[in-house]
């Protein structure tokens, strides 16, 4: 279960770089967005502009895992709300349900099949990794990552891969996905020191649709066991 807490930390800025299409939906239609950024460069200052203009984001999401030491692999399905500044849910449906919520202060990880919560703090800046930075509206591509050409893995989309500027402890680098035309993000991999990848591929994409700050609080259900930890399984 680990790997989900960290997916959260690590793909902060696929929460709130994917919603920049709204932006750059609207310079295309004025013929702003005719001509995509020449290099990596280009596209990751063009996402950063978008992203700066976002709010909130929602959207149904796919996520696979492969490789690590064990060489396991996994499939889980669900949909995803994020708000500036630090607010987000993740409502996981297959195959297992659970939920992982953070109202900006306190980051809960409910799994009802096992009666439990847990209830973290959410890091501070200066704790922060530069995917987490990105969810609190801190974070900057350009002064964050190096950018470099990668493959898609989606077809039709081109894809950057973000590699931190300061080492990170638990992932070695990003790589997104994005439509050509629209600039909406369809998938980002994250990749960890173990090996394995982490992908999330996204559809139904909403942006600034005024995602209430209600869907993020979190009342913790009767009868379950709570726990505190810094660290989640």
């Amino acid at each position: 279960m680990r790997r989900v807490v960290l997916l959260l930390t690590v793909l902060a800025a696929a929460w709130t770089l994917s919603p920049g299409a709204f932006a750059a939906s609207q310079a295309s239609r004025s013929g702003a967005a005719a001509a995509q950024p020449a290099t990596p460069d280009g596209l990751a200052k063009a996402l950063q502009l978008r992203y700066e203009r976002i709010r909130d984001f929602s959207a149904s999401f796919t996520q696979t895992y492969r490789g690590g030491t064990l060489r396991t692999q996994a499939r889980e399905q669900g949909t995803v709300s994020v708000k500036k500044p630090g607010m987000m849910r993740w409502t996981y449906t297959q195959p297992e349900k659970k939920e992982i919520v953070s109202d900006g202060r306190k980051l809960y990880l409910y799994y009802p099949a096992d009666k439990q919560v847990i209830v973290s703090d959410v890091p501070a800046d200066s704790e922060a990794s530069t995917g987490a930075m990105f969810l609190a509206g801190r974070g900057d591509l350009g002064r964050d990552f190096t950018a470099a050409a990668a493959e898609s893995v989606v077809a039709g989309g081109v894809a950057i891969k973000l590699t931190p500027r300061r080492p990170q402890p638990d992932y070695e680098h990003l790589v997104i996905a994005i439509d050509p035309a629209s600039l909406q993000i369809r998938a980002l991999t994250t990749f960890d020191r173990l090996g394995g990848e982490n992908t999330l591929t996204f559809t139904n994409l909403k942006e600034n649709t005024g995602v209430s700050e209600k869907e993020f609080m979190f009342r913790i259900p009767g009868g379950v066991t709570v726990a505190t930890n810094d660290s989640p399984r």
